[in-house]
């Protein structure tokens, strides 16, 4: 991500991911359907683009405090900024349009 979102994204799924798939070769037949289920989460989060999981972590830090009004509003980046007030206003704009982008 550009320095200008002020917004580190990490990126470690892969690393979950494969703890996940040695616990599951260790699996007892009771613990596998939950690991494979895990497994299957992990590696979708994974596919997702940097764009998808910006527009996730907007939406997650909205829902935090109680936005639920149009993403396209001002009021969304107001609450996006009041939320994250280390945001600059380009910030939050560009990572509001990242979550109309891809909506969930």
């Amino acid at each position: 991500m550009s320095k200008s979102h002020n917004v580190v994204l990490i990126r470690d799924a892969h690393v979950v991911a494969a703890a996940l798939r040695q616990a599951l070769d260790e699996a007892t037949a009771e613990t596998r359907p939950g690991l494979e289920h895990a497994v299957a989460l992990v590696e979708s989060t994974t596919a997702a683009t940097e764009t998808q999981v910006r527009g996730h972590w907007v939406r997650s830090r909205l829902a935090d405090v109680g936005f639920s009004g149009d993403l396209t509003s001002v009021a969304a980046i107001k609450a996006l900024r009041g939320a994250e007030p280390g945001l600059s206003l380009l910030a939050a704009v560009r990572l509001r349009d990242d979550a109309v982008a891809h909506p969930e």
